[in-house]
C-alpha cells in the first residue's frame, strides 16, 4: 500500500538517520553524466537494472520509478544543477515503515571523466532503518553496476 512521506529538502541529505554513501569514477565527463540523470528519465531503465519503469510526470519535476522487486516511488526533484547536482525526494512509497527518503547524485570533474557520488538518505520505523543499513551492500552492488553500465552507454553514443 502506498502512503504520503514526509516532505524533506536537499539538507536531509546531510542529515538523516541514514545516509548511505557510494562512489565510482566513470570515463564519461560530468555533462553527459547529468543529461544521463535529469534530461533522460526513460533511460534509466536501460542503465539501472534494479530499475523497471522510469518517466518524468507533470512539467517533468516530478518522476514515477518502480522498482524490481515492487517497490513503486513518486518523487519530486528538489536540486538539478547542471553538471553538479541531481537530486530528488520520494513523496509516495510503498515501502513499509518509510518516513522520508531522498537521493543525490554529486558529479566532480575527474581528468576527463566525472568522480560519481551517490547518498541514499533515509528515516523511518526502527525496522526500516535497519534494513536501510542491511541493504548496503545490495545498494553498492545495484550502484556500481549501474554506473559501469551508465559508462559504456554514454561510450556507445560518444558522450
Amino acid at each position: 500500500m502506498a502512503h504520503q512521506l514526509r516532505e524533506v529538502g536537499l539538507d536531509f541529505i546531510a542529515t538523516a538517520p541514514v545516509r548511505l554513501v557510494f562512489v565510482q569514477e566513470m570515463s564519461a565527463p560530468p555533462e553527459a553524466v547529468y543529461r544521463a540523470l535529469a534530461a533522460d528519465v526513460p533511460g534509466w531503465e536501460e542503465w539501472f537494472s534494479a530499475v523497471t519503469l522510469a518517466r518524468s510526470t507533470g512539467d517533468g519535476s516530478t518522476r514515477e520509478i518502480h522498482l524490481k522487486g515492487g517497490g513503486r516511488f513518486q518523487e519530486t526533484i528538489i536540486a538539478a544543477k547542471n553538471p553538479e547536482t541531481y537530486a530528488y525526494r520520494v513523496d509516495v512509497a510503498n515501502a513499509p515503515g518509510a518516513r522520508a527518503i531522498a537521493e543525490e547524485w554529486r558529479l566532480t570533474p575527474a581528468g576527463t571523466g566525472t568522480h560519481v557520488r551517490w547518498t541514499f538518505a533515509v528515516d523511518g520505523t526502527a525496522a526500516f532503518r535497519m534494513v536501510a543499513k542491511l541493504g548496503r551492500a545490495g545498494l553498492g552492488h545495484a550502484f556500481r553496476d549501474a554506473v559501469r553500465t551508465l559508462d559504456r552507454r554514454l561510450a556507445a553514443q560518444g558522450a
